[in-house]
Protein backbone atom coordinates (compact mmCIF):
# COMPACT_ATOMS: atom_id res chain seq x y z
CA UNK A 1 0.00 0.00 0.00
CA UNK A 2 1.13 3.61 -0.82
CA UNK A 3 1.78 5.36 2.47
CA UNK A 4 2.05 8.86 1.38
CA UNK A 5 0.22 11.43 -0.14
CA UNK A 6 -3.24 9.57 0.25
CA UNK A 7 -6.49 10.77 1.36
CA UNK A 8 -8.06 8.87 3.91
CA UNK A 9 -11.33 8.87 5.82
CA UNK A 10 -10.89 6.60 8.95
CA UNK A 11 -14.64 5.64 11.25
CA UNK A 12 -14.23 5.67 14.71
CA UNK A 13 -11.55 7.80 14.62
CA UNK A 14 -11.75 9.80 17.66
CA UNK A 15 -10.39 7.21 19.93
CA UNK A 16 -8.30 3.80 20.54
CA UNK A 17 -6.87 2.57 17.21
CA UNK A 18 -8.76 4.48 15.17
CA UNK A 19 -7.53 7.95 16.38
CA UNK A 20 -3.80 6.32 16.59
CA UNK A 21 -4.24 5.01 12.62
CA UNK A 22 -5.31 8.24 11.82
CA UNK A 23 -1.83 9.68 13.63
CA UNK A 24 0.43 7.37 12.25
CA UNK A 25 -0.91 8.28 8.66
CA UNK A 26 -1.21 11.75 9.25
CA UNK A 27 2.76 11.72 10.37
CA UNK A 28 3.30 9.68 7.06
CA UNK A 29 2.38 12.89 5.22
CA UNK A 30 -1.50 11.82 4.21
CA UNK A 31 -4.65 14.11 4.44
CA UNK A 32 -6.75 12.29 6.81
CA UNK A 33 -10.20 12.52 8.31
CA UNK A 34 -11.74 11.22 11.36
CA UNK A 35 -15.25 10.09 12.26
CA UNK A 36 -17.18 9.30 14.82
CA UNK A 37 -20.12 10.15 17.15
CA UNK A 38 -18.65 12.20 20.37
CA UNK A 39 -18.04 15.85 19.11
CA UNK A 40 -15.78 17.01 21.79
CA UNK A 41 -13.50 14.03 21.23
CA UNK A 42 -13.12 14.81 17.33
CA UNK A 43 -12.38 18.28 18.33
CA UNK A 44 -9.62 16.92 20.47
CA UNK A 45 -7.80 14.90 17.96
CA UNK A 46 -8.39 17.90 15.04
CA UNK A 47 -7.00 20.14 17.83
CA UNK A 48 -4.01 17.77 18.86
CA UNK A 49 -2.95 17.53 14.77
CA UNK A 50 -3.67 20.94 12.59
CA UNK A 51 -4.76 19.33 9.27
CA UNK A 52 -6.52 15.76 10.37
CA UNK A 53 -10.33 16.76 9.69
CA UNK A 54 -13.15 15.65 11.97
CA UNK A 55 -16.26 15.02 10.57
CA UNK A 56 -19.25 13.57 12.90
CA UNK A 57 -20.96 10.39 11.50
CA UNK A 58 -23.22 7.75 13.12
CA UNK A 59 -22.76 4.33 11.46
CA UNK A 60 -25.88 2.86 12.51
CA UNK A 61 -27.92 5.62 10.86
CA UNK A 62 -28.11 4.49 6.74
CA UNK A 63 -29.80 7.96 5.96
CA UNK A 64 -26.68 9.64 7.76
CA UNK A 65 -24.35 7.48 5.76
CA UNK A 66 -25.79 8.32 2.53
CA UNK A 67 -25.60 11.89 3.22
CA UNK A 68 -22.16 11.95 4.14
CA UNK A 69 -20.70 10.02 1.38
CA UNK A 70 -22.07 12.92 -0.73
CA UNK A 71 -20.42 15.50 1.38
CA UNK A 72 -17.38 13.55 2.61
CA UNK A 73 -16.21 13.30 -1.90
CA UNK A 74 -17.18 16.74 -2.46
CA UNK A 75 -14.77 18.13 0.45
CA UNK A 76 -12.41 15.18 -0.78
CA UNK A 77 -12.83 14.66 -4.28
CA UNK A 78 -8.82 12.41 -3.92
CA UNK A 79 -10.57 10.39 -1.38
CA UNK A 80 -8.83 7.25 -2.10
CA UNK A 81 -8.34 5.16 1.54
CA UNK A 82 -11.46 3.83 3.22
CA UNK A 83 -10.60 2.50 6.90
CA UNK A 84 -13.63 1.07 8.71
CA UNK A 85 -12.75 0.75 12.07
CA UNK A 86 -16.06 2.15 14.15
CA UNK A 87 -16.69 -0.55 16.14
CA UNK A 88 -19.02 -1.21 20.05
CA UNK A 89 -18.13 -4.27 22.14
CA UNK A 90 -20.76 -4.79 24.44
CA UNK A 91 -21.11 -7.86 27.19
CA UNK A 92 -24.13 -10.01 26.98
CA UNK A 93 -25.60 -12.39 29.00
CA UNK A 94 -27.57 -14.83 26.78
CA UNK A 95 -28.66 -17.77 29.77
CA UNK A 96 -31.24 -14.58 30.99
CA UNK A 97 -34.63 -15.09 31.14
CA UNK A 98 -34.91 -12.08 29.37
CA UNK A 99 -31.90 -11.49 26.84
CA UNK A 100 -31.26 -7.98 25.61
CA UNK A 101 -31.63 -7.86 21.64
CA UNK A 102 -31.03 -4.74 21.26
CA UNK A 103 -27.14 -4.76 22.73
CA UNK A 104 -26.86 -7.51 19.61
CA UNK A 105 -28.74 -5.04 17.02
CA UNK A 106 -26.44 -2.22 18.07
CA UNK A 107 -23.59 -4.25 17.62
CA UNK A 108 -24.79 -5.50 14.02
CA UNK A 109 -25.83 -2.41 12.99
CA UNK A 110 -22.08 -0.66 13.94
CA UNK A 111 -19.66 -3.05 13.39
CA UNK A 112 -21.51 -4.85 10.61
CA UNK A 113 -24.23 -2.81 8.55
CA UNK A 114 -21.94 0.15 8.76
CA UNK A 115 -18.55 -0.86 7.40
CA UNK A 116 -21.46 -2.89 4.28
CA UNK A 117 -22.91 0.52 4.26
CA UNK A 118 -20.02 2.98 4.28
CA UNK A 119 -18.63 1.05 1.53
CA UNK A 120 -21.22 0.32 -1.08
CA UNK A 121 -22.08 4.45 -0.76
CA UNK A 122 -18.23 4.97 -1.63
CA UNK A 123 -17.01 2.32 -4.19
CA UNK A 124 -18.16 4.37 -6.85
CA UNK A 125 -15.97 7.44 -6.43
CA UNK A 126 -13.08 4.81 -5.23
CA UNK A 127 -13.35 2.57 -8.67
CA UNK A 128 -12.68 6.08 -10.21
CA UNK A 129 -9.43 6.43 -8.20
CA UNK A 130 -6.18 5.54 -9.89
CA UNK A 131 -5.13 3.47 -7.16
CA UNK A 132 -7.58 3.04 -3.62
CA UNK A 133 -8.10 0.80 -0.61
CA UNK A 134 -10.53 -0.30 1.39
CA UNK A 135 -9.29 -1.43 5.18
CA UNK A 136 -11.66 -3.45 7.28
CA UNK A 137 -11.03 -3.61 10.83
CA UNK A 138 -12.04 -7.38 12.16
CA UNK A 139 -10.24 -8.72 14.98
CA UNK A 140 -8.76 -11.85 16.34
CA UNK A 141 -11.75 -12.87 18.24
CA UNK A 142 -13.38 -13.46 14.49
CA UNK A 143 -11.50 -16.35 14.34
CA UNK A 144 -11.38 -18.04 18.52
CA UNK A 145 -14.72 -16.04 20.65
CA UNK A 146 -15.00 -14.61 23.54
CA UNK A 147 -18.24 -15.63 24.60
CA UNK A 148 -19.20 -13.19 26.95
CA UNK A 149 -19.20 -10.85 23.65
CA UNK A 150 -21.25 -13.30 21.24
CA UNK A 151 -22.37 -10.61 19.36
CA UNK A 152 -19.49 -8.72 18.63
CA UNK A 153 -17.22 -11.83 18.07
CA UNK A 154 -19.90 -12.62 15.32
CA UNK A 155 -20.28 -9.49 13.79
CA UNK A 156 -16.31 -9.87 13.23
CA UNK A 157 -16.37 -13.43 12.10
CA UNK A 158 -18.75 -11.93 9.68
CA UNK A 159 -16.60 -9.10 8.73
CA UNK A 160 -13.69 -11.38 7.88
CA UNK A 161 -16.07 -13.36 5.24
CA UNK A 162 -17.42 -9.90 3.75
CA UNK A 163 -13.76 -8.85 3.44
CA UNK A 164 -12.66 -11.92 1.63
CA UNK A 165 -16.01 -11.73 -0.97
CA UNK A 166 -15.51 -8.30 -1.72
CA UNK A 167 -11.50 -8.54 -2.61
CA UNK A 168 -12.65 -11.04 -4.82
CA UNK A 169 -15.17 -9.04 -6.55
CA UNK A 170 -12.64 -5.98 -6.93
CA UNK A 171 -9.98 -7.56 -8.24
CA UNK A 172 -10.04 -6.72 -11.11
CA UNK A 173 -10.77 -2.58 -10.09
CA UNK A 174 -8.50 -0.04 -9.04
CA UNK A 175 -9.96 -0.79 -5.36
CA UNK A 176 -7.39 -3.19 -3.09
CA UNK A 177 -9.43 -4.97 0.42
CA UNK A 178 -7.19 -5.10 2.88
CA UNK A 179 -8.24 -6.38 6.27
CA UNK A 180 -6.72 -5.88 9.69
CA UNK A 181 -7.36 -8.06 12.82
CA UNK A 182 -5.80 -6.54 15.91
CA UNK A 183 -5.14 -8.91 18.59
CA UNK A 184 -6.39 -7.86 22.43
CA UNK A 185 -4.68 -4.37 22.59
CA UNK A 186 -4.65 -1.38 25.22
CA UNK A 187 -7.60 0.93 24.41
CA UNK A 188 -11.02 1.16 26.56
CA UNK A 189 -12.59 -0.70 23.84
CA UNK A 190 -14.54 -2.58 26.69
CA UNK A 191 -13.65 0.05 29.25
CA UNK A 192 -11.27 1.95 31.19
CA UNK A 193 -9.60 -0.99 32.59
CA UNK A 194 -8.49 -2.19 29.28
CA UNK A 195 -5.72 0.64 28.82
CA UNK A 196 -3.64 -0.56 31.70
CA UNK A 197 -4.56 -4.35 31.37
CA UNK A 198 -0.82 -6.23 31.06
CA UNK A 199 -2.64 -9.17 28.35
CA UNK A 200 -3.15 -6.65 26.18
CA UNK A 201 -1.11 -5.35 23.35
CA UNK A 202 0.45 -1.64 23.77
CA UNK A 203 -1.13 0.57 21.07
CA UNK A 204 1.91 2.33 20.24
CA UNK A 205 3.63 -1.50 19.14
CA UNK A 206 0.57 -2.56 17.75
CA UNK A 207 0.33 0.72 15.26
CA UNK A 208 4.29 0.35 14.70
CA UNK A 209 4.08 -2.82 13.37
CA UNK A 210 1.08 -2.09 11.62
CA UNK A 211 2.27 0.45 9.82
CA UNK A 212 5.42 -1.88 8.55
CA UNK A 213 3.27 -4.43 7.54
CA UNK A 214 0.61 -1.99 5.37
CA UNK A 215 3.71 -0.84 3.02
CA UNK A 216 3.80 -4.59 1.53
CA UNK A 217 0.60 -5.96 2.60
CA UNK A 218 0.52 -9.80 1.95
CA UNK A 219 -1.40 -11.52 -1.44
CA UNK A 220 -4.32 -12.85 1.13
CA UNK A 221 -4.77 -9.33 1.84
CA UNK A 222 -4.51 -9.93 5.59
CA UNK A 223 -2.66 -7.42 7.82
CA UNK A 224 -1.90 -9.50 10.96
CA UNK A 225 0.64 -8.82 13.88
CA UNK A 226 2.23 -11.63 15.75
CA UNK A 227 0.32 -11.27 18.69
CA UNK A 228 -2.75 -12.39 16.81
CA UNK A 229 -1.33 -15.31 14.96
CA UNK A 230 -2.19 -17.71 18.00
CA UNK A 231 -5.73 -16.54 17.39
CA UNK A 232 -6.15 -16.34 13.73
CA UNK A 233 -4.55 -20.11 12.74
CA UNK A 234 -5.65 -21.86 16.29
CA UNK A 235 -8.16 -24.04 14.11
CA UNK A 236 -5.26 -24.58 11.33
CA UNK A 237 -2.81 -26.04 14.06
CA UNK A 238 -5.34 -27.92 15.63
CA UNK A 239 -5.20 -26.31 18.72
CA UNK A 240 -8.73 -24.59 18.87
CA UNK A 241 -10.41 -26.53 21.43
CA UNK A 242 -6.89 -26.10 23.63
CA UNK A 243 -6.94 -21.99 22.79
CA UNK A 244 -10.50 -21.52 23.15
CA UNK A 245 -10.40 -23.21 26.88
CA UNK A 246 -6.99 -21.20 27.86
CA UNK A 247 -8.50 -18.09 26.80
CA UNK A 248 -11.43 -18.44 28.45
CA UNK A 249 -9.63 -19.53 31.82
CA UNK A 250 -7.74 -16.45 31.41
CA UNK A 251 -10.36 -13.45 30.10
CA UNK A 252 -13.95 -14.55 31.38
CA UNK A 253 -14.79 -14.12 35.01
CA UNK A 254 -18.55 -15.23 34.56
Amino acid sequence: MQMTGNTILITGGSSGIGRALAEAFHAHGNQVIITGRRKALLNEVSAAHPGITAMELDVEDPKAIAAFAREVTARFPKLNVLINNAGIMRHELLTSDQVDVSIAEATVATNLLGPMRLSAALLPHLKAQPQATIITVSSGLAFVPRADYPAYCATKAAIHSWSQSLRFQLRNTSVRVLELAPPYVQTELTGAHQLTDERAMPLGAFITEVMTLLEQPPANGEILVQRVYPQRFAEASGKYDEFFAAYHARVVKS
